[in-house]
């Protein structure tokens, strides 16, 4: 682990003492303590070179139902707000906070409001709709946010505001990392304002770049859906002489699910991602590599995440959206146009078709163990938030559902390491790394 991982404040802020006796009817065992923690790094050789001092390891405290909680289950109020892009599982998300609350602990008052952040910010034009059990009992079989998203910052002091004026006393922020640091900045102002409202946060990024949460919901059906995708790029390239296939899947600035995709799909020869500084021209460059492929097996297929390769670009305009991301260059797009141009002027005949699933794969219901995942995030979401903890996002570290502090989670974006075992594994996979250097045997 990166040492500097270990220099944070894990410990999450309270809104004060827990008096209320909970609602849920568990044996003593079962309920979370607050001596309850998960190690951040679970390697043996730290408990050995700890010296025997086990509080000094860097630990996050153990997500899960109280016995003793914050706020009088039958005075609250909850809001929960959907932002950023869509991602499978949102939907399943605010079921599962919905049902924890009235099911479990027996809150009746919960509202859903539309359009994020925006909606916080302006409820006159975008009026909250009351959410229940029987209200939200099929939403999981749909794609989307039944809430509606968006993106942007709005002015906090107002909607903390409209929150105090609602007499929301709970705020479940579902979105990634733009999302948390608006609703880290909330949790402030509220703190300012000496108000008693619990924020807290459940990671949504389809990219899967948020730190200490493990993989986030969504992500396992996004690599799961890209599974047709791929296999007709590689049906399509193999069945030509000299085919190439390209497939542009999501990932921003971390390529987690192109190189997963390309683990569950053994057919792709060249992953690209925007950790790895490849290089298109020249001897090692991707052009020759694709050639060298051709000469061997007589096709190939690519998958490239959308932020890889931004290198390439020259000038680049500093747009960016409503968030703030610097917005990328269309890199798929890209690569076919240099391809054509390369395999023409060499007059090497070249079949390439170009698949770009990324909008209709993150629209879709989750599916398979991402539905389990959204419950669970959701559960503990309202564990803590009825615990009157705040500023935090529920994560799934070491095996454990955990409560982590949202400065810790967003401090920068979770990307992989490419000397790391899972860039090995890509590599070991594609084998890509003898068409890049001649010099390597096949």
């Amino acid at each position: 682990m990166n040492t500097e991982q270990t220099t944070f404040d894990f410990n999450v802020d309270k809104l004060g003492p827990c008096n209320v006796p909970s609602p849920l009817k568990l044996k003593t065992h079962q309920y979370i303590r607050e001596e309850h923690r998960t190690l951040v790094n679970s390697d043996l050789s730290t408990l050995l070179n700890s010296d025997g001092d086990l509080s000094s390891l860097p630990s996050m405290e153990t997500a899960g139902p109280h016995a003793k909680i914050f706020h009088p289950h039958f005075l609250s109020r909850v809001a929960i707000v959907t932002c950023g892009g869509l991602c499978p599982g949102l939907n399943s998300v605010i079921k599962g906070i919905v049902e924890t609350l009235t099911q479990e602990y027996g809150v009746r008052e919960i509202y859903g409001i539309p359009y994020g952040y925006a909606g916080l910010a302006d409820p006159q034009s975008h009026p909250p709709q009351i959410l229940d059990a029987d209200g939200v009992d099929t939403i999981h079989m749909e794609g989307g946010s039944i809430l509606g998203t968006s993106r942007g910052s709005q002015d906090v002091k107002r909607m903390v505001q409209n929150l105090s004026s609602m007499r929301i006393n709970m705020l479940f922020a579902i979105g990634g990392d733009g999302t948390l640091k608006g609703a880290s900045h909330i949790s402030e102002e509220i703190k300012k304002q000496k108000l008693e409202i619990s924020v807290v946060g459940v990671p949504k990024t389809i990219d899967n770049d948020i730190q200490f949460v493990g993989n986030s919901f969504g992500f396992e059906t996004a690599v799961y859906q890209s599974t047709p995708v791929i296999t007709a790029a590689h049906v399509e390239a193999r069945s030509v002489y000299n085919g190439l296939g390209i497939v542009k899947l999501m990932g921003r600035d971390s390529g987690f699910i192109s190189a997963y995709a390309t683990l569950a799909n053994p057919v792709v020869n060249f992953c690209l991602v925007p950790e790895d500084s490849w290089q298109l021209d020249g001897e090692n460059g991707l052009l020759k590599a694709v050639e060298r492929r051709f000469r061997r097996k007589s096709h190939a297929v690519i998958i490239v995440a959308e932020g890889a390769g931004q290198h390439l670009f020259q000038d680049l305009p500093d747009n960016r959206d409503a968030s703030g991301n610097l917005l990328k260059q269309d890199i798929g797009a890209f690569l076919c146009e240099k391809f054509k141009d390369y395999f023409s002027e060499k007059k090497i005949p070249t079949s390439l078709k170009y698949f770009d699933p990324s909008y209709s794969i993150r629209s879709i219901p989750a599916s398979g163990t991402d539905q389990i995942q959204c419950h669970r995030l959701a559960e503990n979401a309202v564990h803590a938030a009825m615990a009157g903890k705040t500023n935090m996002v529920i994560g799934y570290w070491n095996e454990t559902f955990v409560n982590v502090p949202i400065p810790a989670a967003t401090y920068a974006r979770k990307k992989i390491d490419t000397d790391g075992t899972l860039w090995r594994s890509v590599m070991a996979c594609t084998g890509q790394a003898k068409y890049f250097d001649p010099s390597l045997k096949a």
